[in-house]
């Protein structure tokens, strides 16, 4: 399994034996698999939604968006309570050219990715049990 590591962007290999929540960083030393968002933008995006073998969600968002910001501690928790799943978010203010390039038309907009592959889009504020939902709807099998 490979996994971008958040910290310094390097693609760590990890042995099927061991376990990737306990997973650090051969060059950081960083902690690779993390129960919360980690923050892209247009340079590290492709690296991290490509190399990583692990889905990614990503969460597309501005800090002038009202649903965004009450949708951010959500997408936190449920973050922290999903093994198995990478989430990410982008601020559509500072990455402009991935949101032009990802299509973002309104936020916040949810895209779960597989190896650089968009699977799922959903457009608008999810509260927790309807964010759970969809994910465990769009997550591959």
């Amino acid at each position: 399994m490979h996994l971008v590591c958040a910290a310094c962007k390097a693609t760590n290999r990890i042995p099927e034996s061991k376990p990737y929540l306990e997973a650090k960083c051969g060059k950081c030393q960083a902690s690779l698999y993390a129960n919360k968002p980690v923050e892209l933008n247009d340079d590290s995006f492709y690296k991290y939604i490509e190399k990583n073998d692990m889905p990614v969600l990503v969460d597309f968002w501005a800090s002038w968006c009202g649903p965004c910001q009450v949708m951010a501690p959500i997408f936190t928790k449920v973050a922290s309570q999903s093994p198995g799943l990478l989430f990410a978010k982008v601020n559509t203010e500072q990455a402009q050219q991935i949101s032009a390039e990802a299509g973002i038309r309104s936020i916040p907009t949810l895209i779960l990715f597989k190896q650089g592959k968009e699977l799922a889009r959903m457009s608008g504020a999810l509260n927790e049990t309807q964010l759970k939902q969809w994910i465990m709807q769009n997550l591959p099998k």
